[in-house]
């Protein structure tokens, strides 16, 4: 959750906070989210109410948004009711397209460049897309997979396997689809990642005090040191918290297999994304008043 204050129609973050739900594990094979994984969504939104009663944000100001897993789920309607007392607020289930847009517009507002950007957000159970030009948005789309739907695909059991990262690759390659080459037609001048997968290499990158770019050759080096642990725990990789761990492989393999197929030479880390998109939304509303997402 982002607490903004606005000054001259421009959010400024006064206060953030942050719990690792991870709602998209707990999606049973019915399509339903089960009990457990529902509590823990329930129990986080209930540490933002109280957030937000000691920020004394008015609700007029406050944007609920839920994206990939409550987009996918069966019983949506269950959560959403349970939530609403907590809240005193709905929950807007966006699609995927306008996640992406928002994304966007998250990214442009906080992160420095110019020219046609390619802007990759590897979320828990969607991944977004766009292409664009300063405020020009090119393409967008938004493909149901994710890190926490690909960790539990493809690498549930240990020790973790070559051919678990090849069939992440496969995986990519018919997600993207007819995509790829609309993506590839386009071209861009730099490549901006946001979002938990891209998040949890860089901040390996800064605790190792090298570079934070990501290119092949440090997603490869990743991958080497991935293979050889034999705990899905990750223990002995250097600078990974215990909190990123358990997406972490899903993660890596993703960004693999779309530095292939996409032709990426690097990507860096986007400076905001989603929440600074809607923030910006919710500030065109209102001037001079703290806002909440």
């Amino acid at each position: 959750m982002l607490v903004a204050h606005t000054v001259s129609n421009q959010p400024k973050v006064i206060a953030k906070y942050k719990r690792k739900v991870r709602l998209a594990e707990g999606i049973g094979s019915d399509g339903r989210l089960q009990s457990n994984a529902m509590q823990r969504g329930l129990d986080c939104l209930a540490m933002f109410a109280d957030m937000l009663r000691q920020h004394g944000v008015a609700s007029a100001n406050v944007a609920v948004v839920a994206t990939a897993t409550l987009r996918s789920i069966n019983n949506a309607d269950e959560f959403n009711a349970r939530a609403l007392p907590i809240l005193g607020l709905p929950i807007e289930i966006i699609c995927g397209m306008r996640e992406a847009e928002l994304i966007y517009q998250g990214m442009v507002a906080t992160t420095q460049g110019h020219g046609r950007r390619l802007v990759i957000d590897i979320g828990g159970a969607s991944t977004e897309f766009i292409i664009g030009d300063g405020e020009q948005l090119l393409f967008k789309t938004s493909l149901p997979f994710g890190s926490v739907t690909y960790n539990r695909a493809f690498f549930s059991s240990a020790p973790l396997q070559q051919m678990d990262f090849d069939d992440v690759q496969l995986s990519v390659a018919n997600a993207l689809g007819e995509y790829r080459q609309q993506l590839l037609a386009l071209g861009w001048h730099a490549v901006v990642g946001a979002s938990g997968a891209v998040q949890s290499v860089v901040e390996l990158l800064q605790h190792r005090g090298v570079s934070e770019i990501i290119t092949a050759a440090v997603l490869q080096q990743l991958k080497l040191e991935i293979l050889a642990e034999k705990s899905l725990d990750l223990p002995g990789i250097k600078g990974l918290s215990r909190e990123r761990a358990p997406t972490f492989a899903a993660g890596v393999a993703i960004l693999l297999a779309l530095f292939e197929l996409l032709q990426i030479q690097q990507l860096a880390l986007s400076g905001g994304a989603l929440r600074e998109g809607v923030l910006l939304m919710l500030a065109k509303r209102v001037a001079g008043e703290t806002i909440a997402l």
